[in-house]
């Protein structure tokens, strides 16, 4: 025969079901998707789990490769394809991320930098702090039904 489960009290029960929604919708109510745009002419600071696009990054990324190059085309060339080669994978990605960022930005509509965009949907220009910006998109949030 199964043992019988105490009886829990209303207010018991209530705090559970509070608890476990906490945990379940928790991280869903406090999450929000919050891309920072900018360049180097343009700091800013960031907050954690921002994803930071910075504009001038692929620049950065070509110059590194070009640096010290000799006159010559073709020695050029092969000293690029080499420099391209040891960095290997983590330079691949890198520059994959660099442009992939530049295009996640123009496909957002980004004119002006800094750019806070939360939940790809609202943005703050202007805003150097990531955290103002994303409490003044929150407060713009609550105002609206």
């Amino acid at each position: 025969m199964p043992a019988k489960r105490p009886c829990l009290s209303p207010l018991r029960k209530y705090l559970r079901a509070a608890a476990l929604c906490a945990v379940l919708l928790g991280p869903q109510a406090q999450a929000a998707d919050i891309l920072v745009v900018t360049d180097g002419q343009h700091p800013v600071q960031a907050a954690s789990g921002a994803r930071l696009i910075e504009l001038d990054q692929p620049a950065r990324l070509q110059a590194e490769l070009s640096a010290h190059l000799p006159a010559d085309p073709s020695r050029g060339a092969t000293l690029v394809q080499q420099r391209l080669k040891s960095g290997g994978l983590e330079l691949q990605q890198r520059l994959g991320a660099a442009y992939q960022g530049v295009v996640d930005a123009w496909s957002l509509g980004v004119t002006t930098i800094p750019a806070v965009i939360v939940d790809h949907r609202y943005v703050v220009y202007g805003e150097p702090d990531v955290a103002k910006a994303v409490a003044l998109i929150e407060a713009h949030r609550r105002t609206q039904p």
